[in-house]
């Protein structure tokens, strides 16, 4: 659900479609299984309503902005060894040296991630999972697919999702203290980024005449920018799924 919810601005989306001008971008989006995507897709909107929208605009209300930078920071930290795992796979290391040095700095002089001190000194995050490193070995995108509480994705993003998950070296840890905090961290993060992007995923939701479609192009437009600039190199692609 962090994923699905960790989309870009309607505006950024068009904004990337009309800079990319690639074919790769501007594709046709192949959904051969809309009828159960489109089931997937109202019980997805149904649990926003319930659960995660009334809880983000609670969470915005109460917690202070310092404490809410903290907080993503810290669940950025979180997901620096999965990126890690990523870049090696996909045979950068610059990246993974950059992530290797953002993750030993803000964990120790970052109070365990809560100050991004790694960025203060230029050290950027460069983000990568499975479903890029698949691409970077040339497995296709494949049909798009909303799953259930995970959001929209492709056949092969499905498929880097789980290994992303299964493959965590924080979440390998036989220790229960690291499952929870991965747990909260994960569950905080989803509440955090509804109520950073709210007005764009209620727009995109609740506003447009066909929120799966919205949802849908969206999604891929600027899932296929982030893959391309991974493989070409990420400067001028904003990262949007940095969680």
């Amino acid at each position: 659900m962090s994923r699905a919810l960790r989309i870009a601005a309607l505006p950024l989306a068009l904004t990337v479609s009309a800079c990319a001008g690639t074919a790769d971008e501007t594709a046709l989006i192949a959904d051969p299984y809309e009828p159960a995507n489109r089931v997937v897709h109202t019980f997805n909107t149904g649990i926003d309503v319930a659960l995660i929208r009334p809880a983000s605009q609670a969470y915005g209300a109460i917690v202070p902005e310092p404490m809410e930078r903290g907080i993503e920071n810290f669940v950025s930290n979180l997901s620096l060894p999965g990126d890690m795992v990523n870049n090696a796979l996909q045979g950068d290391g610059d990246g993974f040296s950059r992530n290797l040095g953002r993750f030993l700095m803000n964990s120790t002089l970052g109070l365990g991630g809560f100050l991004d001190v790694a960025g203060d000194n230029a050290i950027e995050r460069v983000p990568a999972d499975f479903g890029q490193t698949l691409a970077v070995y040339g497995v296709q995108e494949g049909p798009y697919v909303e799953l259930p509480l995970l959001g929209p994705s492709t056949t092969r993003d499905a498929v880097g999702t789980v290994v992303d998950i299964v493959t965590n070296p924080l979440a390998l840890i036989d220790s229960d203290t690291a499952t929870d905090v991965l747990v909260a961290g994960t569950t905080t993060d989803i509440v955090d980024t509804r109520d950073e992007l709210g007005g764009t995923l209620d727009a995109i939701l609740y506003e447009s005449e066909d929120s799966y479609v919205a949802l849908r192009d969206v999604y891929i437009q600027n899932r296929r920018a982030f893959v391309n600039g991974t493989e070409g190199g990420t400067e001028g692609f904003v990262d949007i799924y940095a969680e």
